[in-house]
């Protein structure tokens, strides 16, 4: 499994259903705080969604 598997794995594990896209080769915190958010039809890269922080998902990432 990937990097890229995991942080999408870890974020499903948190947050179900969640929209996004990530556009990078390496995940890091730089990289995840460049992940950009569906919200309502609209992508920006200001996550809305509290739970989903670097430090929950790489906790989750690690597990797998």
């Amino acid at each position: 499994m990937t990097d890229t598997d995991k942080l999408f794995s870890a974020i499903q594990t948190l947050k179900p259903n969640t929209p996004l896209v990530f556009r990078q080769d390496t995940v890091t915190e730089e990289t995840f705080n460049k992940i950009e958010w569906d919200v309502e039809g609209s992508f920006t890269t200001t996550n809305p969604h509290s739970e989903l922080t670097w430090t929950a998902v790489k906790a989750e990432m690690d597990k797998l």
